[in-house]
């Protein structure tokens, strides 16, 4: 009975101690998470946040799209003298350089610490988490697929390693968050091909390529491993927020792990993030690809191209071949695995915009050709990769064989991300809103500079002349109507 009693009273000293640990840890987060989110808010509100200032910078969050934008839109607006070096790679530019105007990358907000702030526009995409964890997970699976053309993995890193050494451009494996996710994903590949090749055993067939364990990770393993949780769950609002683990900020690990632990303290994350994005000069939608496009060619693109015209505009050393140091290395892209597919469909005349008499409209007619260029190419490489994992095989149609199961995890680890995005999607609606608004006033101002206003005074009569017929005949038609 004396035993027994010990036993109780040590596991009661045992739980009060492990509360009151995790209420002073609980306590440490909560301080150093509000102490963050105070110091990153912006208290003043942007009056002018509609107006594109001289440096544009695309925030690009992975898997929205983003890569549509970078070469449909921008390589065909800005001349590549003007576009800040190594885009899409660690902040390696002296922000002063006069002629640096615009900067496209997957870095994280925090990157703005090293812009000069007042004269920064700030854009993005978001796309619908569900989908973007989907695409995610798909990508690295494809990326990685690539590599399986050696015979194992020793020899594809050193070759990897070979020709990341050899080129000039910016690989896959160089940028955020895929120089985590693809290296983690190709040892994976690599571990269940040599199994496979052990066993030497007939493959068990599933109908479902988000659960072939014998050829790729399978989506619920990759949804609940640790990588995924620190990089690809809530990643749009760390983003945002400057929080991932490529932050510029000193205390973001920290301030990211908390709120990893204690989803309650997410709230101050996404009000610095909800900032973020009402300051931004421009929100777009994946799932609303058209809407998105237009409203980014009236809004961003209207102004680059009045900007890039003022006569004080400096656009000297323009590169003849209209590419920049990224042009045959999007993110995408890896080393020799048809690494030019990309730039051949994106390739544009050298300052397009500004040499040229360039309107919104010719930019979105010259958009659609783009696009639809990237997308083919984009098919053709996922099609070659995936053959290595064959019978896997994803699309939008495949993804509907997930379990709920697997689909209520994914929305319980990205329950920032969908909160953001639906507060995405409300600016949305106002921007199209607003640019409906304005379309319909240029329109009426472009009509009314037609009327010849000297002819007004001799109009008027011959207008309340038809107005009093109108009448008339109306009353005729209501008193036959009675009879």
């Amino acid at each position: 009975m004396d035993r027994t009693l010990k036993f109780c009273v040590l596991l009661m000293l045992v739980a009060l101690v492990n509360a009151s640990f995790t209420k002073h840890d609980f306590g440490r987060c909560e301080r150093a998470v509000r102490n963050w989110a105070y110091s990153s808010l912006d208290k003043e509100t942007r009056e002018d946040k509609h107006t594109l200032r001289d440096l544009l910078f695309f925030l690009h969050v992975p898997r929205t799209g983003g890569r549509t934008y970078f070469h449909c839109f921008l390589k065909k607006l800005y001349p590549g003298s003007l576009e800040c070096p190594r885009s899409y790679d660690k902040l390696r530019f002296d922000p002063s350089k006069p002629n640096c105007r615009l900067l496209v990358t997957h870095d994280d907000f925090s990157i703005t610490s090293k812009l000069p702030r007042e004269r920064t526009s700030v854009v993005t995409v978001l796309r619908d988490p569900i989908s973007r964890v989907f695409s995610t997970y798909e990508f690295a699976v494809e990326v990685a697929a690539r590599f399986l053309v050696h015979p194992n993995l020793t020899s594809a890193t050193r070759i990897a390693g070979l020709m990341r050494s050899r080129t000039k451009g910016v690989s896959t494996l160089d940028i955020w968050p895929w120089k985590y996710l693809v290296p983690w994903m190709r040892k994976d590949l690599f571990d269940r091909r040599g199994l496979r090749q052990s066993r030497g055993l007939p493959i068990t067939k599933s109908n479902d390529s988000y659960d072939m364990e014998e050829f790729a990770m399978p989506l619920h393993e990759f949804i609940n491993h640790p990588v995924a949780e620190d990089i690809v769950h809530n990643g749009a609002t760390f983003q945002v927020a400057g929080l991932t683990n490529n932050s510029y900020i000193a205390e973001s690990h920290e301030v990211r792990h908390c709120v990893q632990k204690y989803k309650i303290l997410g709230k101050y994350v996404l009000q610095v993030a909800k900032k973020r994005l009402d300051d931004m000069l421009y929100v777009g939608l994946t799932e609303e690809h058209k809407e998105s496009a237009t409203i980014f060619a009236n809004v961003v693109g209207a102004q680059v191209i009045s900007q890039l015209r003022e006569p004080n505009t400096s656009v000297t050393g323009v590169d003849n071949t209209g590419h920049s140091s990224l042009s045959n290395s999007g993110p995408d892209n890896y080393e020799h695995q048809n690494h030019t597919l990309d730039s051949r469909a994106s390739e544009t005349p050298s300052n397009e915009a500004t040499e040229s008499k360039m309107t919104v409209g010719d930019l979105m007619e010259a958009y659609e050709d783009c696009v639809s260029s990237l997308r083919k190419a984009q098919s053709q490489r996922r099609t070659f990769s995936l053959k290595r994992i064959s019978p896997v095989k994803f699309s939008t149609k495949a993804r509907l064989q997930v379990s709920d199961e697997v689909l209520q995890q994914i929305r319980f680890l990205n329950d920032l991300d969908l909160e953001l995005y639906e507060y995405a999607r409300e600016l949305f609606s106002n921007q199209h809103k607003n640019v409906l608004q304005k379309f319909t006033e240029e329109r009426w101002e472009s009509m009314s500079s037609l009327v010849n206003w000297k002819l007004l005074p001799s109009v008027i009569p011959f207008a309340f002349l038809l107005l009093f017929f109108l009448i008339v005949n109306m009353r005729r038609r209501m008193l036959k109507a009675k009879i």
